[in-house]
């Protein structure tokens, strides 16, 4: 059940993507002077049903052997009654686990929901500890204090947990040391993410970007760490564990460190374009397809061309590519 595109790598990995709305403005996703209220977001019919969700999972499943799902935004929990795709996802034979990625802030209410409905984890965003930091960071005036009770509401829904923090030189990176501290004492897995050049309104600049050189000098200095295994072939973060303990944290470095030699991973926008990588320029249409009548071999077949004559490794060219204005925006297909 293997596809391999033009390096030889496998597809294993689908980040579903179910709405391109937030209620946060973080000003390296969606700055709130592009995003602003006269912003025109899909239309509820160009966004794909949880039928036609449900039906390309499968579909990936059955011609990838794809075992784990990845619900992404936007903000997913935009998305309305989102615990009943949750269910759906999970009565697909095969799948064996379902994750993903929220800003938090909406965990109170739907926490229950979503494990009962067979979602397995989330990772949660949240770039600092600091209240006033924070509020402008996420462009909604959102306090630290609302994103922590979202952690605490997965934990007690029986959620696993994982943190992700952008870092950005001169905005964020002394919250570094206070976050390690926070989440190692809470017992979460905290991920360090390099400031990426994702979509064409964050104004990127290489200037911006606190290596992750540098977050491992800064951690190892208060608090020795040392590498570890990755725990699969193509594991996006790298580990490492506090000397002389468990307690693990991970860096994502897509920008000084790429890993594009061993990327698996396939996104599927809420309109239902099929994106290869995380920076393309375009996506492939399924969702005109799927619409059209297309059979289920059809469609397979149709992926696997796709996936079949994929040639991607943005970051290990990005000198070249960040003249390119038309990449896909983050919050179209996730991270």
């Amino acid at each position: 059940m293997n596809i391999l595109d033009q390096h030889n790598r496998p597809l294993r990995d689908l980040r579903i993507s179910v709405t391109d709305r937030c209620n946060f403005r973080c000003h390296y996703c969606m700055p709130a002077e592009v995003f602003g209220p006269n912003y025109e977001f899909l239309k509820k019919n160009m966004l794909l049903s949880f039928e036609e969700i449900t039906r390309l999972a499968k579909l990936f499943r059955k011609r990838a052997g794809i075992k784990k799902l990845r619900i992404t935004g936007g903000e997913p929990l935009m998305r309305r009654d989102l615990p009943v795709l949750i269910s759906q996802l999970s009565s697909i034979e095969g799948i064996e686990d379902i994750a993903m990625t929220t800003n938090g802030s909406l965990l109170p209410k739907f926490a229950d929901q979503l494990k009962n409905a067979g979602l397995d984890r989330v990772t949660i965003s949240l770039d600092t500890l600091d209240d006033e930091r924070f509020k402008k960071i996420n462009g909604r005036d959102v306090s630290v204090e609302t994103v922590l009770k979202g952690i605490e509401a997965a934990k007690a829904a029986g959620l696993s947990i994982k943190m992700n923090m952008v870092v950005q030189k001169g905005v964020n990176d002394e919250d570094i040391i206070p976050m390690a501290k926070y989440f190692r004492q809470q017992g979460h897995i905290l991920r360090f993410i390099e400031y990426m050049d994702v979509g064409n309104s964050n104004g990127w600049k290489m200037d911006d970007v606190f290596s992750k050189k540098e977050i491992i000098n800064r951690i190892n200095d208060v608090m020795p760490i040392e590498p570890i295994q990755p725990n699969y072939t193509g594991e996006v973060a790298t580990r490492y564990r506090y000397v002389d303990s468990d307690d693990e944290i991970g860096i994502i470095s897509s920008v000084t460190d790429a890993f594009c030699s061993a990327c698996n991973r396939s996104r599927l926008s809420a309109e239902g374009k099929l994106y290869t990588c995380l920076f393309s320029v375009k996506g492939h249409d399924l969702r005109g397809p799927l619409r059209n009548g297309y059979s289920d071999e059809e469609m397979m077949n149709l992926i696997d061309n796709i996936w079949s004559h994929r040639t991607d490794r943005y970051s290990e060219e990005r000198t070249h590519h960040t003249k390119r204005k038309t990449k896909v925006e983050m919050s179209h297909i996730g991270g």
